[in-house]
């Protein structure tokens, strides 16, 4: 029989806990099928690990899995799950670089400020693991980003109750952003019309030239974009609405993504902090430089750093910054029973899920006294900063979005080949002088080029044209299967967009398009275009680029689903294998944080479960076998059993949770492969395990219920002990026993 291997990633926090209750279960029921599901490890610390050979023992080395699922993507063969794992910010790197001490891990320091040519070696080797660095190398295709049918009609049926109304008396919550020197009003862009080589370069003002990156081969057609961010408006802009927030009596929040835009974000998010706690901070400047307080760390990368000061001079200070409290407008709160506030670390706050909370939450976040108030949100850069303006006037006009009745809101996202449109990392660079970033190529010519001042923030990325030839395939693709309209988000008036409705323009004839409804859109017009259809009930199909498919997937889904991890994501992958990926919303720390004070996972696997369906449907198509599937197809109606009896985790210690739901959907996906009358031999042996499982759920879900209440050791945050988290997710003896002997 011909075998084809699944990859099931190995990643971090909830998804990496729910791994261990739900693989077990996944691997005995596909054994024997053709289909062999393995994991990879590339999860934060599996990803430092190999990045640092020379520095374990051989025992401790751990081979580059990135780097082999990397080569798998492009291969026809490939089939690969892929779970959320962290997009860590520097903060959660030296965290993960600690807990390896700890364990006996021999690894360097991460140097934040380097002071020589070494230092800059290893600050620019530990970037390779920090944010969004797993999704570039596996996403070697576009995005198709649905709910599955099933998901969808529960959540019509049984709407999630999260959705809060939005005042009649009126709402002083507003979205702001810049009106110039941002991204959006600096990017150009270019089609290449042959293959270069280009190197980024900056020239100072008095002519002297400084490479920044050697080589970037470009292929015909490819766009390529630059565009820079101006501090002093950025920081203008913050000043004024943290007046505005003052003056109208509204919570203050920001919205970037440290996580993904690693560079480029944090610096940003520096910024407001630097300006809010001006007060303080200037104050005290020369003392925190040299203690090594960094600002783009947020707050508390200033806090941390007092411990290094005499105990006096560290009052002193803490309490110069809680007076800016006494004068400031109030901060939006992520605890505020610790204290916690929007701009204490970079990664609390991350746009694309907090946003769509903003509206959930009738233009509100949480205060200081833990109760919801009007907020202003402030999203500096304006090239989708307007998306979540529109949606919020949308909803100060019409009232709440009704989950029970609102449509369907798809994505079909560019992404393949790092199609990076908001910046790729190892292009980004913060300006050191007043002077001009340039990328020229052999002859010399500069392509693109930006002019700054010192301390701006510059970056280039790329869109190959195979990739966006094929999003505009999948597009097409997704109108014909759904009947839907799909609209491409771009806007003509930005640099990049420009370019790439050039492309959609040319590859459309490619297709026949009779009978569809396929247009191009200005943001601010698709969404009003798509608000309007989804208060009717009526489905429609976003077709964006990289930033607005992350976006997108998580707005519509957290209103229409109340999460974003049950969303159906899958990647047809450009050689012919797929990526199916799960759990949109992240890596869910507070989930793995309750769970180790009382027992409690209530990470949701659904995603899981979902994505495994079009991963069966493709190894069996790919195979040609029938039992694989069988699988598949029975393993759909379990998920449609599943979500009908409400067997989802409680956000309660003492009810069911992700075990318990994982239990219930291996005994559904038994029932459904009994019930079957294709495979007699499959029929028979799935027949023993429903019985079992039948005739012993209440032993096991009694089981699964008298292990939470209690704390839990895991054997570490960041890299679990196997042994001790495979025995606090899989506390069923009972359970254990039925699928270990299949």
């Amino acid at each position: 029989m011909a075998s084809l291997k699944v990859i099931w990633t190995k990643i971090d926090e909830a998804p990496a806990l729910a791994t261990y209750a739900l693989l077990p279960v996944v691997q005995a029921y596909t054994k024997g099928s053709g289909v062999d599901v393995e994991t990879r490890d590339i999860s934060l610390t599996g990803r430092i690990l190999a990045n640092f050979p020379e520095n374990l023992t051989e025992k401790q080395k751990v081979a580059d899995y990135l780097a082999e699922l990397g080569d798998l993507a492009k291969s026809p063969d490939g089939n690969i799950i892929k779970l959320p794992n962290i997009s860590a910010t520097i903060p959660q790197l030296q965290e993960a670089l600690l807990e390896l001490k700890a364990k006996g891990y021999n690894l360097p320091e991460y140097p934040e400020e380097p002071k020589n040519d070494e230092e800059k070696a290893l600050q620019i080797r530990f970037a390779k693991v920090l944010g969004s660095s797993v999704n570039p190398v596996l996403r070697e295709g576009n995005s198709d980003r649905r709910a599955a049918l099933a998901v969808k009609k529960f959540a019509q049926k049984f709407p999630h109750r999260m959705m809060k109304p939005w005042p009649e008396s009126g709402s002083k919550a507003k979205v702001t952003h810049m009106s110039e020197k941002d991204f959006y009003g600096s990017e150009t862009s270019v089609t290449m019309d042959k293959a270069c080589n280009v190197k980024i370069e900056f020239v100072d003002a008095a002519g002297k030239a400084k490479t920044m990156k050697e080589k970037l081969e470009l292929l015909p057609g490819e766009v390529v974009d630059s565009s820079s961010m101006n501090v002093a408006a950025l920081r203008k802009f913050y000043a004024e609405q943290i007046d505005l927030a003052k003056k109208d009596g509204v919570l203050l929040s920001l919205h970037l993504k440290a996580t993904m835009m690693k560079v480029s974000d944090p610096v940003m998010f520096g910024h407001c902090v630097s300006v809010f706690y001006k007060d303080a901070l200037g104050k005290h400047a020369d003392v925190l430089k040299e203690i090594g307080a960094n600002v783009n760390n947020g707050l508390a990368g200033v806090l941390e750093k007092l411990d290094k000061l005499p105990a006096d001079k560290k009052a002193e200070i803490e309490a110069d910054i809680a007076a800016v409290y006494k004068t400031s407008p109030d901060l939006a709160m992520v605890d505020s029973r610790k204290g916690i506030t929007n701009l204490h670390v970079p990664n609390n706050i991350i746009i694309d899920a907090s946003m769509p909370n903003v509206i959930r939450d009738g233009g509100k976040m949480w205060n200081n006294d833990d109760q919801l108030q009007d907020c202003i949100a402030m999203i500096p850069d304006r090239c989708y900063a307007t998306i979540y303006g529109e949606i919020l006037e949308d909803a100060k006009k019409n009232g709440q979005f009704d989950p029970s009745t609102m449509g369907s809101v798809s994505n079909v996202g560019l992404m393949a080949q790092k199609a990076e449109e908001y910046g790729s990392h190892d292009k980004t660079f913060i300006a050191a002088s007043n002077g001009t970033f340039r990328a020229v190529d052999e002859s010399g010519t500069a392509i693109l080029e930006q002019k700054v001042e010192k301390g701006d923030i510059f970056r280039m990325c790329q869109a190959k044209d195979a990739p966006i030839r094929d999003w505009v395939k999948l597009a097409v693709t997704r109108a014909k299967a759904s009947g839907s309209p799909a609209i491409f988000w771009l806007d003509p008036k930005r640099g990049h967009d420009a370019q790439i409705i050039r492309k959609v323009e040319q590859y459309m004839p490619e297709h026949d398009t009779t009978g569809l409804d396929i247009r191009i859109m200005t943001p601010v017009d698709a969404m009003n275009f798509t608000l309007e259809r989804c208060r009717k009930g009526e489905n429609t199909i976003s077709v964006t680029g990289n930033v607005l498919r992350d976006y997108l997937t998580d707005l519509f889904p957290i209103l229409e689903l109340g999460t974003s991890a049950r969303m159906l994501s899958i990647v047809p992958l450009l050689n012919g294998g797929g990526l199916f990926e799960t759990g949109a919303g992240g890596s869910a720390p507070k989930h793995v944080q309750q769970f180790i004070k009382e027992g409690h996972l209530r990470w949701d696997s659904l995603g899981e479960y979902c994505a495994l369906v079009p991963s069966l449907e493709a190894a069996a198509e790919k195979l040609g076998n029938p039992m694989v599937a069988l699988l598949a197809s029975t393993l759909d109606d379990a998920i449609g059993k599943y979500l009908g009896n409400a067997r989802y985790p409680s956000r309660k210690v003492n009810e069911i949770d992700n075990r318990g739901s994982s239990f219930y959907l291996a005994m559904y996906w038994a029932q459904t492969m009994a019930a079957q009358d294709k495979d007699p031999a499959a029929k028979a042996r799935f027949a023993k395990i429903a019985k079992d499982l039948e005739d012993n759920e209440k032993i096991i879900t009694d089981e699964l219920i008298a292990a939470q209440g209690k704390p839990v050791d895991i054997g570490g945050y960041y890299m679990p002990d196997d042994e001790k988290a495979y025995k606090e997710m899989r506390p069923s003896a009972t359970f254990n026993a039925i699928i270990d002997a299949m």
